[in-house]
């Protein structure tokens, strides 16, 4: 008797770029379900979980799909290390945004194989590593170029305001509270009997515990 040949893992992606395409009378996805389905049959593929993204551009940057973001997730979850498509084209129409899409996969160590049987993480063909290179090359440099952004804006608002990160003030946080501190600071009570006014009046931390006489003081300092 022959032995059965075990099946490999592994997770599907589709994607339909117009809602005109969405709906069990449409052609789209169904046709993508059956290519992936009898590619998988037939290479020994077991596919164990979908995704798809519906009326989805293909000129999206691929990160930013909620379906492919659950994809990465799922991987990196349960160690799957295939990805079956339809062709290229379920990533982008763009070979930018394709390969975009591709390094994201390879980085995690995982094959993105086309229902045609083409392996498109395979690294034997030269113009393929070229562009993944040069994708890659245009990914950094945004990012870079997004990290300026995001500095220029914090120094910004940090000139502006004298304040940008980190944990919000009271007087940001709780404004009313902070009101209230004072009114109570200005009757002469005492840090501690402050706290226990505040207390007796519902306002407690978000631990349900009455702030502390230092809670307290960095309120009426405006921290």
């Amino acid at each position: 008797m022959a032995k059965q040949r075990k099946l490999v893992g592994a997770v599907a992606y589709l994607r339909t770029s117009s809602a005109t395409n969405i709906g069990q009378d449409k052609d789209s996805e169904r046709r993508q379900r059956a290519a992936v389905e009898r590619f998988a049959k037939c290479a020994g593929y077991q596919i164990v979980d979908w995704f798809y993204d519906a009326a989805v551009s293909g000129g999206d940057d691929i990160k930013t799909r909620p379906g492919f973001a659950a994809l990465l997730d799922r991987i990196e979850g349960n160690g799957v290390r295939v990805v079956i498509i339809e062709d290229a084209s379920r990533f982008a129409r763009k070979l930018l945004t394709q390969e975009l899409g591709i390094i994201a996969l390879a980085e995690r160590g995982v094959s993105v194989v086309t229902a045609s049987g083409d392996d498109l993480t395979n690294t034997d063909d030269e113009m393929k590593v070229a562009m993944r290179q040069i994708a890659g090359a245009f990914a950094q440099l945004e990012k870079s170029r997004l990290v300026r952004k995001l500095r220029e804006a914090r120094e910004r608002k940090r000139a502006e305001t004298g304040k940008c990160e980190g944990r919000m003030s009271y007087a940001e946080a709780r404004p009313e509270i902070v009101a209230l501190v004072r009114e109570l600071h200005g009757q002469r009570q005492s840090l501690r009997q402050i706290s226990k006014t505040l207390a007796s009046q519902g306002h407690l931390t978000g631990g349900g515990k009455p702030y502390t006489a230092t809670a307290v003081q960095k309120m009426l300092r405006g921290g």
